[in-house]
């Protein structure tokens, strides 16, 4: 399975952003069709999504087969070689069975957990198959549903950071954290993505360039770690070790 630490969303329509992803250190770049672009610009949007995905692997969010974008998004991404696409709100297997219907041929979806009715619903849309492949956490669209309060360390949303992260594992999925919304606050953001890594995601979704460097710091292995490792295989190498199942490290 690939490596998606950092998955940094950004508009569609944002030329400027769009050529800059470009260059940047992300495991994988999303462009935004959903949240991140205004009702009336929801056209420009896609024609920019296609035509960037002419040069360049982005992944796109789309809009929700429920709103009047998202079966026109899905359509104008046939024949783009997409190869990651995020949908927003899945709240069943009937929506991704719906969804995979509409794919472009080789894409993979990454379905985002938003509501409370996900939440329920988690083993049922994790079980779907298919072109499935991640569960995303959207926390702020799930918080506001759930009218949680402010919390620092996510005090309110812990059980349903375990959850995703569980569901995932049993069904060989992603699980992907939400996103940090205060971007200039550096050490609040290292600070819930080593909770994330603590949880046991594979990664997390990010909104601003200067979260990928901290992001690949939360989730690389630590030095202790690695020599750890190296001690491990450095003993079941030893010539005294040829014959045993078990060794004491």
């Amino acid at each position: 399975m690939s490596r998606f630490h950092s998955v940094l969303f950004l508009p569609a329509d944002n030329a400027r952003a769009v050529e800059k992803a470009r260059g940047l250190d992300c495991d994988l770049a999303v462009l935004d069709m959903e949240d991140a672009v205004a009702p009336d610009r929801k056209a420009e949007a896609r024609k920019a999504a296609v035509a960037a995905l002419k040069t360049h692997p982005f992944a796109v969010r789309v809009n929700g087969l429920d709103t009047p974008w998202g079966a026109d998004d899905l359509a104008a991404l046939a024949g783009t070689g997409v190869r990651v696409v995020v949908a927003p709100k899945v709240e069943s297997a009937a929506t991704v069975i719906a969804l995979a219907e509409r794919l472009p041929e080789m894409a993979r979806l990454w379905a985002m957990i938003e509501t409370p009715r996900a939440l329920r619903a988690l083993n049922v849309i994790a079980a779907s198959g298919g072109p499935l492949r991640a569960l995303m956490l959207g926390v702020n669209d799930l918080a506001k549903a759930l009218g949680t309060g402010p919390s620092p360390d996510r005090e309110p949303l812990k059980p349903w950071l375990a959850a995703t992260v569980a569901t995932a594992r049993a069904h060989g999925l992603l699980a992907i954290d939400g996103v940090f919304n205060r971007f200039q606050d550096a050490e609040g953001f290292a600070s819930e993505a080593a909770q994330a890594r603590l949880y046991g995601f594979d990664g997390k979704s990010l909104i601003h360039p200067s979260q990928i460097a901290p992001c690949h710091a939360a989730f690389a292995p630590s030095e202790a770690q690695v020599a750890f490792a190296r001690a491990v295989v450095a003993a079941f190498a030893a010539p005294d070790a040829a014959d045993k199942g078990a060794i004491r490290v």
